[in-house]
């Protein structure tokens, strides 16, 4: 554990508050679950609690699928970053950060497609020089909670519209499984 030399009292009511530069930079927000631990030291531990997380197996074998049905490389994410991939190194885009595009495009809980002709702007992890062809919102319950990615070909072919719909029936149903 990495010590920040920050104090914070609990009030009457057992709340405490996490400082905003925690929060900045472990990009937790407003609403956002935690998971509470103890360990046998006696520590208190909250870490962000990721429901596409507790998906991880299934949301790879879905990857791994997709990858082989479109010849696309896919990536699955959470709110902060990769959490599964096919057709591309795992080593090279698990854990990695997503980057502020695709977490807006996110919020904003539209698909992303990339046309015939453009050079397509939306690289969806930080640190990776690869630009996503489609990328479809998860939503659950009403709460974005993830993002299915497909990256775009080398060759620089477009997706086609089932590509597309591949993409948009992934996030549903990874959607749909984080509801039961």
């Amino acid at each position: 554990m990495k010590a920040t030399g920050i104090v914070r009292r609990i009030d009457d009511l057992g709340r405490v508050v996490i400082p905003k530069e925690i929060r900045r930079t472990m990009r937790i927000r407003e609403g956002d679950p935690l998971e509470i631990f103890t360990s046998n030291d006696g520590d208190v531990i909250f870490k962000k609690y990721s429901p596409i997380g507790e998906l991880a197996n299934l949301a790879s074998q879905y990857a791994e699928v997709m990858g082989k049905g479109s010849a696309l490389p896919v990536i699955i994410c959470d709110r902060d970053g990769c959490v599964a991939a096919a057709g591309i190194s795992k080593r090279e885009v698990l854990e990695r950060r997503l980057s502020v595009q695709l977490e807006e495009l996110m919020d904003q809980r539209k698909t992303y497609t990339l046309k015939p002709g453009t050079e397509g702007t939306l690289f969806p992890l930080e640190g990776i020089d690869r630009r996503a062809a489609v990328a479809v919102p998860i939503l659950s319950a009403g709460d974005v909670v993830g993002a299915v990615c497909m990256m775009a070909a080398e060759s620089g072919a477009v997706p086609t519209e089932t590509d597309v719909k591949l993409a948009q029936v992934a996030a549903a149903f990874l959607g749909k499984q984080m509801e039961e």
